[in-house]
């Protein structure tokens, strides 16, 4: 079926029936009614294709990303599918196995033939900002968690100052020093988590005690939980992912170190489960719903007006305090 089929059983014209397939507002309801009744007996479909050709747009959006794995990354898009769809835009995922220049152009490549409008890179690592990787010319482009300097639009949470309330929040509570379980090297979350925590204790003038690695999992911090349950004067840790905090949590369990009688523990991100941990854990929220809006809007507004829109966003981070943290025995 045609569009002219469409009109001649609707009795209008052509251009009618296809402001009425491209929602266009300015079309009598009784007409719109009469075509959507003829698109549905005579079972036309517009062809979204011409269409993008006719407007210079295909209302879809490509996300690159590394992993789905990671708490932020997955709820990150989430919540870009969301508001897209909201804006009457659809998504295309094109997930990278490595981070390397070729794997990157291949997934644009990707995306050029499936024809998207603009495209989120959502980055753990440190790619942006050193040689590694450079992203194609002329891409309305969004990054979300990667520094990518002065060259594209970057979305985060506010991933130093999140970090800084945790520690913060273990010294003003009596703690000499505060711990670390940081994430995987090279991580771009991980780093900023690691030197605001660093930052923060010298400006206090406190040690600053050897940091134990992780790599998001709760296995890892479970594993850096066991030896840091050893150290006699570990009293507070800053962790910097919930699932390596409920690690840290059955480690410090299982050496019959109390928390937070004993040793209070900070995640970081909230996940829904937080609340739920024994004890339920002190945290640092991040607003991954309000990251996926503004790279939405942004990523909008780049395609709307053609502006590279190369400036920085934070979404601001917060402390959630629960039970996991306590002052020290000493000051109790």
């Amino acid at each position: 079926m045609s569009i002219g089929d469409v009109a001649r059983l609707a009795g209008v014209s052509s251009q009618t029936v296809s402001r009425v397939s491209t929602g266009h507002p300015r079309v009598i309801p009784s007409t719109r009614d009469r075509v959507l009744a003829a698109m549905k007996e005579l079972g036309y479909r517009p062809n979204s294709a011409a269409r993008a050709l006719r407007m210079g747009e295909f209302r879809t959006l490509g996300v690159v990303l590394f992993t789905l794995s990671s708490t932020g990354n997955s709820r990150t898009v989430e919540a870009i599918a969301d508001h897209a769809a909201a804006e009457g835009y659809a998504i295309t995922l094109i997930p990278v196995a490595r981070p390397t220049q070729d794997d990157v152009l291949g997934a644009f490549t990707r995306l050029e033939e499936l024809a998207v409008d603009g495209v989120v890179v959502i980055m753990e690592v440190h790619l942006l900002d050193t040689a590694t990787v450079t992203l194609p010319p002329g891409v309305q482009l969004v990054v979300v968690d990667s520094d990518a300097g002065d060259h594209y639009a970057v979305v985060d949470s506010d991933q130093y100052d999140g970090a800084r309330q945790a520690v913060r929040h273990l010294l003003d509570l009596g703690h000499r020093t505060v711990w670390h379980v940081a994430g995987p090297a090279g991580s771009f979350s991980a780093e900023r988590r690691a030197h605001a925590w660093r930052t923060t204790l010298k400006e206090a003038g406190r040690r600053v005690p050897r940091i134990e690695q992780g790599d998001w999992s709760a296995a890892s911090g479970y594993q850096a939980g066991l030896r840091l349950a050893e150290r006699p004067g570990c009293t507070a840790v800053f962790v910097a992912n919930d699932q390596m905090a409920l690690g840290v949590l059955r480690a410090f369990h299982e050496h019959g170190r109390t928390v937070p009688d004993d040793i209070s523990v900070v995640g970081f991100d909230d996940i829904p489960d937080a609340g739920y941990f024994i004890p339920p854990l002190t945290t640092v929220h991040q607003d991954f719903a309000e990251v996926g809006r503004r790279c939405v809007q942004r990523l909008l507004q780049q395609i709307r007006h053609a502006g590279n829109g190369s400036d920085a966003g934070l979404v601001p981070t917060q402390l959630v305090v629960r039970h996991s943290t306590a002052p020290p025995r000493r000051a109790r």
